[in-house]
């Protein structure tokens, strides 16, 4: 099977760490990365998300998704989602709705993250995709997002550190790493919490590839 990962901010390198990421936990698969065309090379807000969500539109309307089995949008604030899966005729799956479903399966579940501005947007996505009676909340690290991304270390320091108050504070009993360039630190602390740690990217692929091989089956 085909699948496009599109990549809501422009980092290039972002790109190429999901899509690996993507690829390690379906090798199977074939998984192509694309970035948006216009926009931040990191979403930390509303207005940030905005225009994520319109360079998704604008890209795939460019660039419609032919060939493949299945669209992943992996920003965790999954824009266009709705729009794209009126738009295009194969399944399309957020980085965001994956990883939530993974983790409300082992019951209340947070959300982990590194950006204050996106609390209320990660909050109705979880409202949004029925998770309001298994969703704990976002904890946060702390910090600026942008400072604390930059140190690739400190990052999986933090996100520990917020993982583990999220486990003894809120009581989740899952935690999804909140954010498409995580992905990496995500991977290294997923055996330190406690916990399962869902890691959006790969959700996002196994989610993708159940629908796409539900859609064949259909015709």
């Amino acid at each position: 099977m085909r699948f496009l990962l599109v990549n809501p901010n422009t980092s290039q390198a972002t790109t190429a760490a999901m899509v690996g990421i993507a690829r390690e936990a379906m090798p199977e698969a074939q998984i192509d990365g694309i970035s948006a065309p216009f926009g931040v090379p990191l979403i930390t807000g509303p207005t940030e998300l905005a225009i994520a969500h319109d360079a998704v539109l604008a890209l795939m309307a460019a660039r419609p998704p032919f060939g493949y089995h299945g669209l992943i949008v992996a920003a965790f604030g999954d824009p266009a989602v709705s729009e794209l899966r009126r738009s295009v005729a194969i399944p399309v799956t957020g980085i965001a709705e994956a990883g939530m479903a993974e983790a409300a399966a082992h019951g209340d579940f947070a959300v982990v993250t590194t950006t204050a501005d996106l609390v209320d947007s990660i909050a109705e996505r979880a409202m949004a995709y029925g998770h309001a009676d298994r969703f704990l909340g976002t904890v946060l690290t702390p910090g600026d997002a942008h400072q604390v991304m930059a140190d690739r270390k400190g990052l999986v320091t933090a996100l520990l550190a917020a993982c583990r108050r999220a486990v003894h504070d809120n009581g989740a009993k899952a935690i999804v790493i909140g954010g498409g360039p995580l992905a990496v630190a995500a991977r290294e602390i997923a055996g330190q919490v406690g916990v399962p740690v869902i890691e959006p990217v790969p959700a996002a692929i196994r989610l993708a590839a159940e629908r796409a091989h539900r859609s064949t089956l259909l015709g």
